[in-house]
């Protein structure tokens, strides 16, 4: 789906003239309809500049060739936010029961796999469940679910797409696979936004958060935006993601947010020619490490080419092969998490 109509970035910094917020205006972004703009503001003006703020984005909204618009404030002096105690703000999807943040301390543990294959197997369980890619220079959720239509725009909300059962939203479905997402910091918190709270989730029992890696904005965008219920960490055996991993439940836990427990991904391979088991990056260490912790241990999944092949086609290995051990350590996961939200 292409905007035709849609308004330039030229033509959104005209609009904006009549507000005489020439030195604020950071940055605008504009793409298929959907309008980003972030204004520079103290965190002693923010409060004042509020309305403001609603004003110029429900201006923004009326514009035809709008789809949707966010503005958000962004501070660059005065006294930092503690982040561990987020400002109190009425729940942003209140007909979501349960936000779940499936995150790592670093890149390349299969993160976005678990994220996936995590919501399918809640779905299978007979949850209504969605998933929000919040990787913005990374998003992975279209080629994974196979999906790669452009979201349809009512009444200035995105209608999130449904595969396997599970509704779905990720800026990857707006911006061609190829193209590398070059935005600064409060472009890319402007998005989150938009992906939260202009997306029509419907009633969700859980909303499956697949988080950026690292501890940076995007963490603490989510926790003071969206009040997740609780973080899942996932991790491979090796010593060095487990001391990322720790990295990552300390962050959660400054920021208040309960870390529901530690998956163990690529806990090990079995060969499907022989069935030899190889520990390949050793065995355990995240059932450890979360006792040290004092977090609990979802589950292990095992490292299986048929997890590489169904993400490659587009279908999560809990929908594609269900029988497999794979599939079943992802069910597992599933369960422990269900029992922990008490929706089990």
């Amino acid at each position: 789906m292409v905007y035709l109509n849609a308004m330039t970035e030229a033509e959104i910094r005209e609009a904006l003239a009549p507000f005489n917020i020439g030195r604020r205006i950071e940055g605008v972004h504009v793409q298929d309809g959907l309008v980003q703009v972030s204004l520079r503001a103290t965190r002693e003006e923010a409060a004042s500049l509020e309305p403001l703020r609603r004003d110029i984005e429900n201006q923004l909204k009326s514009l035809a060739g709008v789809q949707s618009a966010t503005v958000v404030l962004t501070a660059h002096s005065g006294q930092p936010a503690d982040p561990a105690k987020p400002a109190q703000e009425p729940p942003l999807l209140p007909d979501v029961k349960h936000i779940v943040a499936v995150a790592s301390g670093k890149g390349g543990v299969g993160k976005s796999t678990v994220a996936v294959n995590l919501a399918v197997a809640l779905a299978q369980r007979g949850l209504n469940v969605g998933l929000l890619d919040a990787d913005i220079y990374g998003p992975s959720l279209p080629k994974m679910l196979g999906l790669h239509a452009k979201p349809a725009v009512l009444n200035n909300m995105m209608q999130p797409l449904v595969a396997f059962g599970v509704k779905a939203m990720s800026i990857g479905f707006m911006v061609p696979e190829d193209k590398a997402m070059v935005w600064r910091g409060p472009m890319v918190m402007g998005a989150l936004n938009q992906l939260l709270g202009q997306v029509n989730w419907g009633a969700l029992d859980v909303l499956v958060v697949d988080m950026p890696p690292g501890t940076g904005d995007a963490q603490l965008t989510m926790a003071q935006k969206a009040k997740p219920s609780g973080a899942v960490i996932v991790s491979t055996p090796q010593d060095l993601a487990l001391m990322d991993a720790r990295r990552g439940v300390q962050m959660f836990g400054q920021v208040g947010i309960k870390v529901l427990g530690v998956v163990e991904n690529m806990s090990y391979f079995c060969c499907p020619n022989c069935g030899h088991r190889a520990e390949i990056f050793g065995h355990g260490g995240a059932r450890a490490e979360a006792q040290k912790m004092g977090v609990p241990f979802l589950g292990e999944v095992p490292l299986e080419l048929s997890v590489r092949e169904a993400g490659d086609v587009g279908k999560p290995v809990t929908a594609l092969e269900p029988d497999s051990a794979v599939a079943a350590g992802f069910r597992q996961v599933a369960e422990s998490v269900a029992k922990a939200l008490a929706l089990a």
